[in-house]
C-alpha cells in the first residue's frame, strides 16, 4: 500500500477534517464528565474513556462502511449527511447536562456512553469519507483517520473551540466539506453509480459541489432565522 497515493491522502484528510469539525460536542462532554476528578485522575479518565470510545467508534464505522454497499443506503446516508452539515451551522441551545464525577470509573463510563450516543453524525461522515477511497485503503484509512483526529480533539479541544469561535469560517468550511462528501456518496450508490459513470460523468464534479453549496446556503439561512427569533423583543411564534 502506497501511503503517499493522492487518493489515500485526500481521503485521510477528509476523515480527519470531518471528525474534528463534528467532535466539538464530544470534547465538551469529556471535559464535563472529568471536571470533578483530581488532576491525575482527570488525565486517566480522559485517556481510558476516550481510548475505549475510539475503539468502539472504529468498529461502528467499519459496520457503517459495509452497510453502504447495499442499494439506496448511500442516498439515505447522503441526505442525513446534508442535514448534519446544515445543523452544524445553526446555533444550538445550551442544554448540556452532563454530571461531573468524583469516581474514576463513573467518569470513564459517562465519557464512553455520551461519546457513543453523540457519535452517530461522526460515524456517518467518516464512513462516507472512507467510502470514496479505493477498497484496499478503507480499513487503514478508518483506523488512521480516527486514531489521528480523536486524540487531537481530546488534547487540543480547548484550542480548537477557541479557534472555531474566533474564525467561524472554519465551521463553514467544515459544513461545506460534509455537503461535498454527501454529494460524492449519493452518486456512488449501487442503484445509479454505473449509469451515472457511463452517461453523465460530469455529475461526479457537479453534485459534490452542489452538496457543499446547499449545506452552506441552507445552513446560513436557518442560522439567520435563528438569530432573528433569539433577538430580544422578537415576538413569539407560539
Amino acid at each position: 500500500m502506497n501511503f503517499l497515493d493522492p487518493l489515500f491522502l485526500t481521503a485521510l484528510l477528509k476523515i480527519i477534517g470531518v471528525n474534528i469539525v463534528l467532535s466539538g460536542d464530544n470534547a465538551v462532554v469529556i471535559a464535563l464528565a472529568a471536571r470533578s476528578l483530581a488532576g491525575k485522575q482527570q488525565k486517566k479518565a480522559i485517556f481510558w474513556g476516550s481510548g475505549a470510545a475510539i475503539v468502539l467508534r472504529i468498529i461502528l464505522t467499519v459496520f457503517a462502511v459495509k452497510l453502504l454497499a447495499f442499494p439506496w443506503l448511500k442516498i439515505i446516508g447522503a441526505a442525513l449527511l446534508l442535514w448534519i452539515g446544515i445543523k452544524l451551522l445553526v446555533p444550538e441551545e445550551d442544554g448540556a447536562d452532563i454530571a461531573g464525577h468524583s469516581n474514576l470509573l463513573a467518569a470513564v463510563k459517562t465519557i464512553l456512553v455520551a461519546d457513543l450516543v453523540m457519535s452517530v453524525d461522526n460515524v456517518i461522515a467518516v464512513a462516507a469519507a472512507a467510502d470514496a477511497a479505493p477498497a484496499e485503503f478503507k480499513f487503514t484509512l478508518l483506523v488512521l483517520g480516527l486514531a489521528i483526529s480523536i486524540p487531537l480533539i481530546i488534547f487540543a479541544s480547548t484550542l480548537l473551540m477557541k479557534l472555531m469561535e474566533r474564525f467561524p469560517i472554519i465551521i463553514t468550511l467544515g459544513a461545506a466539506l460534509l455537503g461535498f462528501v454527501a454529494g460524492e456518496m449519493a452518486i456512488t450508490d449501487p442503484v445509479s453509480a454505473e449509469w451515472i459513470k457511463q452517461n453523465v460523468g460530469w455529475m461526479h464534479y457537479v453534485v459534490p459541489a452542489l452538496g457543499a453549496a446547499t449545506v452552506v446556503i441552507v445552513g446560513k439561512l436557518l442560522a439567520k432565522r435563528h438569530e432573528v427569533r433569539a433577538a430580544p423583543g422578537t415576538p413569539s411564534t407560539l
